[in-house]
């Protein structure tokens, strides 16, 4: 599995992500799960839906 997330990006998943999970928790919704979605492709720094799209954030050296 090739990375395909670059740091900002990376970086505004996983803030998001938690924000998004933490919103949930406050407000005890399941909607908060939804927080694991854009924490998890920015930790694994890959995106599954980059790849039919062709689309790479990373930059080329």
């Amino acid at each position: 599995m090739k990375g395909n997330v670059g740091s900002v990006d990376r970086l505004l998943r996983i803030i998001v992500g938690l924000l998004i999970a933490i919103v949930g928790a406050i407000f005890d919704s399941w909607w908060g799960l939804i927080g694991i979605v854009p924490l998890a492709t920015g930790l694994l720094r890959f995106c599954p839906l980059y790849l039919p799209l062709k689309i790479s954030t990373l930059k080329k050296d």
